[in-house]
């Protein structure tokens, strides 16, 4: 137990102080000392300090998170939850210190909860109504008995009220005991959770900050970033992690240990870009996940030496990192001589690439244009002008000539470069998400991962590719490789949780689609279809209510509210979805009429889609929202003319 300060420290709001009150006095007759500030004194310099200092003391912090907190963007209770978060930052990663509680049924998923409470097993005590083994549980973590509080859990259950019987601590009594067995015997990795150590061969590069007078070189420095990124991730033995979660914290003010441990690796490599007419000065420093410095260079080079320069930083920092640089070309080689013109104009590609924006796809290939036009050498612009022509061709509709041109594009790209990844993954993407040639896909992005190893982007499309053909458990292990490489990426996450749900492992898509929501700061369409496909309709309905897609939401109402037995709900919504998005969601209507149990009409708008050429109809083979029609046979025969196996 603590002596200069209470032992836990209980946070609420202010409309949960019945519940704060009656877990704090369960606490207390266990004989635990409990802070619960029951002061109206919010402010002050004196009470500011006597949080700061009960909260840096105590052994325990529970927060108290409840439909309360959600609707309370404001309040002094999230200041007690950042300093505790704060105080996370200078502990162990197995140490037990934040206990998060819900006494209601609040979902985990609720981006308006920190990350830190959110990744933490809940305990559910409705109303504060506490049994002795929560007491008991607590008194051990105080004790250091007990292991740090577990990860992974799922939604807490919604319990009776404390209205509606003096059984109701039995009844808790008896599952929280059930749950707790079930954990340390079925799930032994949910009941405790091992302190993370980074490969120490392992980085992360963060998006470069562009110092130029006039700060129009966003671009540049984001591309010279991910050039050294590409670089570094040919090297054997070093794990890189991927561009989309190093750039996720672009804007951001986290520290350096805080951004190594949520990306799980020991270096971080950042650095700043000034360019001015014919001149480039960089300044970069590499990390560790500690905040020790290691190494540090400024680099004033003529901006014609960029790509030479870029093969020098790659080189001292894998030479900091006592790693060797692979034997493939540096930029210096891949880009040969590239007119500065033609490389400007790829990197703003780049920019509008990533925003992939129905315009932004259209401006980054108007951009790739320019860059081949300039140097028709270029192998990595033609690269990116086939993977912008398939976005553009993709969102705006299947039109036959948009494809043969971004198939030319990417059969330039390997032809200019054949031990380059982009021209393969380009043509496999477009192989079997268009033609549904799936030898001819599962070649080209096997080199393609053959070539770079560290791609997520290929790895994501590449385990779609292997569950598209039958092979599950293949397709799955190489998702999950990618959201390794790539851990904050939601394309990842999402594509891992729909071939979860394909081979029927709900509760692990669950896990998965939880994480997307986490990542996209809101609920998300796959959290949806977990609830949905794992029995809880209403939940389902709920979330896809909440969705801002316009073709996502009706789609997810109309499944829903057939399952809740709404029919004229669902026709409503499947009315909407025809209407609004017929040209390119043909495929999701099918799903719908199969969920019904509308075969004949399940079948009409498959076979539109086969037409139309709808890249849904790559995962017709595991679909879960497909399974009353399989023992259809015309879905052997829809099959066998998607050239798969039945």
């Amino acid at each position: 137990m603590a002596e200069a300060s209470h032992a836990v420290f209980l946070s609420y709001a202010s409309q949960d102080a019945e519940a704060a009150q009656k877990i704090a006095g369960a606490l207390r007759a266990g004989g635990i000392e409990v802070f619960l500030d029951q002061s109206e004194l919010r402010g002050g310099d004196a009470w500011d300090k006597k949080i700061r200092h009960e909260i840096h003391d105590c052994v325990l912090f529970i927060p108290i998170v409840s439909q309360h907190t959600q609707e309370r963007l404001e309040g002094y209770f999230r200041h007690e939850w950042n300093l505790a978060i704060e105080r996370t930052h200078h502990m162990a990663e197995n140490k037990a210190f934040l206990v998060p509680v819900v006494v209601d049924g609040t979902p985990q998923h609720d981006p308006s909860i920190p990350e830190k409470f959110r990744e933490l097993q809940w305990t559910c005590l409705p109303a504060g109504e506490t049994p002795p083994q929560f007491v008991t549980r607590i008194q051990k973590l105080l004790s250091g008995e007990s292991g740090p509080v577990p990860t992974m859990a799922r939604r807490p259950a919604v319990v009776a009220s404390k209205r509606s019987s003096r059984l109701v601590p039995a009844v808790l009594a008896v599952v929280v005991a059930g749950v707790a067995a079930y954990l340390l015997i079925e799930k032994p990795w949910a009941a405790r959770s091992v302190a993370f150590a980074p490969a120490p061969h392992s980085i992360a590069v963060l998006p470069f900050v562009d110092m130029s007078e006039k700060h129009d070189q966003e671009y540049f420095a984001d591309g010279l970033a991910e050039e050294l990124l590409d670089l570094l991730a040919k090297t054997p033995g070093l794990k890189v992690i991927a561009r989309t979660s190093a750039f996720s914290f672009k804007g951001k003010l986290d520290d350096i240990p805080t951004i190594a441990g949520k990306l799980k690796v020991a270096h971080v490599l950042e650095g700043s870009v000034r360019r001015s007419t014919n001149r480039l000065r960089v300044t970069t420093q590499l990390v560790a996940d500690t905040g020790e410095h290691i190494w540090s260079e400024t680099y004033d080079r003529e901006l014609t030496d960029v790509f030479q320069m870029q093969d020098e930083i790659a080189r001292a920092v894998a030479y900091a990192l006592k790693v060797k640089i692979g034997p493939g070309p540096g930029a210096a080689g891949a880009h040969r001589a590239v007119k500065l013109e033609a490389y400007d104009a790829y990197l703003r590609g780049n920019q509008y690439r990533d925003i992939d924006t129905p315009e932004a796809n259209q401006r980054a290939r108007e951009s790739y244009r320019q860059a081949v036009e300039l140097d028709p050498s270029f192998a990595a612009a033609y690269g990116g002008l086939a993977d912008s022509e398939w976005r553009v061709l993709d969102q705006f509709g299947p039109q036959a000539a948009s494809y043969e041109r971004a198939l030319a594009a990417a059969d330039t790209a390997i032809r200019l470069a054949p031990e380059e990844p982009d021209g393969y993954w380009a043509r496999g993407h477009m192989r079997y998400s268009y033609r549904f040639d799936w030898t001819g896909a599962k070649a080209d992005l096997a080199k393609a991962l053959a070539l770079d190893p560290n791609d997520p982007r290929g790895r994501t499309t590449y385990g779609e590719l292997l569950a598209g053909l039958g092979e599950l458990d293949a397709g799955i292990k190489e998702l999950h490789e990618a959201t390794v490489v790539d851990p904050l990426s939601p394309k990842a996450w999402r594509s891992l949780a729909w071939v979860l749900n394909g081979a029927s492992r709900y509760d692990d898509a669950l896990q998965a689609a939880n994480r997307v929501s986490n990542l996209v700061g809101q609920p998300d369409v796959m959290l949806g279809d977990c609830e949905l496909l794992g029995g809880h309709p209403a939940v389902a309905l709920g979330i896809y209510r909440k969705l801002i897609d316009e073709y996502d939401s009706p789609r997810g109402i109309a499944l829903a509210e057939h399952s809740l037995g709404h029919e004229r709900e669902s026709q409503r919504a499947l009315v909407e979805l025809i209407r609004e998005g017929t040209a390119t969601y043909a495929y999701q209507v099918g799903e719908i009429y199969a969920w019904r149990g509308e075969r004949d009409r399940a079948f009409e708008w498959l076979d539109r889609a086969f037409r139309q050429h709808d890249g849904g109809l790559t995962r017709v083979s595991y679909d879960p929202f497909l399974r009353d029609i399989r023992s259809d046979p015309r879905y052997q025969a829809f099959l066998r003319k998607m050239k798969l196996p039945e």
